[in-house]
């Protein structure tokens, strides 16, 4: 699905901008702090109820403003026939999100889709795939297992339809476990049964996703990277054991410590070289090349198999690439045959061959299209 229109409203240093995409490659360019990335994260707010830059949306409202407005309409959804050529199909929907300051009226964001609101942000998920690769994409692979649990879930969430309702109803459980034991109370274990079944349901998903990318990982990490990466995963408990043993097992150490320490929450995507973690033996550079990597063998997977085609957000995408591997690159996101907004600071950019929409920020105005 792809997005025709962009329209926001006090997001960041803009104050006001309206937009119209093309369904190939749009390039938004001008100099460094002009606003550039704050389209590329409304974009990003329409597809995931958050921005890619950080998860707290009340710093995304323009100073002095109390509330920030984006609204989009999509195209009709890019779907691939058997031949490989692409043809369109499927509704066009409008998206919205309002975000409040904390302590306003109404404060925190609301979410519309159609006209109606939203009941969770997975309905803008599925009508409008969203991914982004940004100047910190080497965060993947050095900060938190949470970030690489979200990088997964996405697109677990797009492929296996029972995934959404089963991690909903596993945090709903998680939560009401914690809270137990954060009071002392004896009913611990009333919540595990819930989390046990949700959990293993949740953990298979990502373990059938985990198993279809390894192909696609060996192939873009081989000519992306160039180094014997080996993906893997962590499901957050010892699979040799059910998740309910595992919760029953880990109860005493919980209730010292008030959290369950055990379940698919604490699961992780792992890179290692030679049995080391990436993180510890690879450069800055490395390992922005791997999150790349991981990244679009995501995208090539969601294509060939389940012919999704979201829209993709390249944030300066030449920094720190070497020519060679910004080639290698710019192959492979070509090959995909999807919507691109691309920023860089200068018009004539062409790398990925001609726009057919260009927009100019100067200041948080924009131009164009």
């Amino acid at each position: 699905m792809a997005l025709a229109e962009l329209h926001l409203l006090d997001l960041r240093c803009i104050e006001t901008a309206r937009l119209e995409f093309g369904t190939g490659i749009n390039l938004i360019y001008g100099a460094n702090g002009a606003g550039k990335t704050s389209l590329l994260e409304a974009v990003f707010l329409l597809g995931r109820g958050r921005s890619f830059r950080n998860r707290l949306n009340e710093r995304l409202i323009r100073h002095g403003q109390s509330v920030s407005r984006v609204v989009g309409k999509t195209h009709p959804a890019p779907q691939s026939r058997a031949d490989g050529s692409l043809t369109a199909s499927g509704a066009i929907h409008t998206l919205g999100l309002e975000i409040r300051r904390e302590g306003s009226e109404s404060g925190g964001t609301i979410a519309r889709l159609d006209g109606a609101a939203a009941r969770s942000m997975a309905e803008l998920a599925l009508a409008f795939p969203v991914q982004a690769l940004d100047p910190d994409a080497h965060k993947l692979i050095e900060e938190s297992a949470a970030r690489r649990r979200r990088w997964l879930d996405w697109a677990v969430f797009h492929v296996e339809h029972s995934f959404a309702g089963a991690w909903s109803r596993y945090q709903r459980s998680l939560q009401q476990r914690n809270a137990a034991l954060r009071s002392g109370s004896r009913e611990v274990g009333a919540w595990e049964p819930e989390m046990a079944r949700e959990g293993e349901s949740l953990t298979a998903s990502r373990e059938r996703v985990m198993v279809a990318l390894q192909p696609y990982w060996a192939e873009i990490s081989a000519e992306l990277v160039g180094l014997d990466l080996t993906l893997g995963f962590q499901a957050g408990w010892d699979r040799s054991a059910s998740l309910a043993d595992a919760l029953t097992a880990s109860t005493p150490r919980d209730r010292e410590r008030h959290t369950t320490t055990t379940g698919p929450h604490r699961a992780d995507v792992t890179l290692r070289l030679r049995g080391k973690l990436a993180r510890e033996v690879l450069s800055r550079g490395q390992q922005k090349l791997a999150a790349v990597a991981l990244h679009l063998c995501q995208l090539e997977y969601l294509k060939r198999e389940h012919g999704l085609l979201p829209t993709l957000l390249l944030d300066d995408p030449s920094a720190e690439l070497d020519q060679d591997r910004l080639g290698r690159f710019i192959r492979r996101v070509q090959c995909l045959e999807t919507q691109i907004i691309v920023t860089a600071l200068e018009r004539d950019t062409r790398l990925f061959g001609s726009p057919d929409r260009v927009f100019h920020v100067e200041q948080g105005r924009v131009e164009g299209g």
